[in-house]
């Protein structure tokens, strides 16, 4: 492997890592802007460095000619839940695109790993468009709670530093960690419902709040002046007060003020 096409070669993987990104994001919105609760909280990615594919390649006796086969995690998508039940949720919504096929899985939440190590692992195949045509590239998308990524990240810490060789009260700590994180996400499961209804309540209200706003703005290009001030102080009033259903009546009641003046087509 020449050193110099190193670049040329993972680019594509960046690809993969932008796009993924991008497409996991829509999937939020998508769930919140119809009022509903998204499984994703968030979507981070990266690509191996160059330094990390050369130490697990040496690490596992890898051909550095067929590196792109044998390492599967150069591409790497991670995605962030609330609760346990929603990683499961995520899995399905990823096993039912046409955009990504599953090689592998594994469930390292049922089987966790001896460390305390807790996440869902895939292997997918995921396709990018580049100057020379097609190009399928594996990627690893990892899917956790906030607990197991909070988890995660301090015990990779700690083995980098200790290099493989963490100390034994460290390694202890550690896993009387790793059963304190079970024991949230337990407990965070047995509410969920709750924390579900006053997150969609906050979302509704968001998308309410920014509907009634849009109208005012681009009723202010059209309308009376002295109109728009009126609705706008109409509107603080029911916002400080907090009542939902108000608030719902009186954009409801707003929209047909801005069909009026054909304000919602306004950009």
């Amino acid at each position: 492997m020449e050193i110099q096409l190193w670049r040329e070669i993972l680019d594509p993987y960046a690809l993969a890592v932008d796009e993924l990104i991008i497409k996991f994001n829509y999937i939020i919105n998508e769930y919140r802007h119809v009022g509903a609760y998204s499984p994703i909280e968030q979507v981070t990615g990266r690509v191996k460095t160059i330094s990390s594919i050369l130490e697990k390649a040496l690490k596992k006796n890898i051909d550095l000619n067929k590196f792109e086969e044998k390492i599967e995690d150069i591409a790497g998508i991670r995605i962030i839940c609330q609760f346990v039940e929603d990683i499961y949720k995520v899995v399905d919504i990823i096993k039912n695109r046409s955009d990504m096929r599953v090689k592998s899985e594994k469930d390292y939440i049922e089987n966790a790993k001896k460390s305390g190590y807790r996440s869902y692992h895939m292997i997918v195949y995921y396709d990018v468009e580049t100057l020379k045509g097609k190009k399928q590239i594996q990627v690893e998308i990892q899917i956790r709670t906030l607990a197991m990524n909070f988890w995660a990240t301090i015990e990779h810490s700690l083995q980098y530093k200790y290099k493989q060789n963490m100390p034994e009260h460290i390694r202890e700590r550690l896993s009387s960690a790793a059963e304190a994180v079970i024991v949230l996400d337990r407990e965070m499961s047995v509410v969920r419902d709750e924390i579900m209804d006053a997150q969609n309540s906050f979302t509704i209200k968001a998308n309410v709040v920014a509907d009634i706003l849009t109208n005012i703005q681009n009723l202010y290009k059209v309308a009376n002046k002295q109109e728009v001030i009126r609705i706008q102080d109409d509107f603080l009033n029911i916002y400080q007060n907090g009542d939902q259903d108000q608030l719902e009546s009186f954009s409801k009641n707003l929209d047909k003020v801005a069909q009026r003046y054909r304000a919602q087509s306004l950009h």
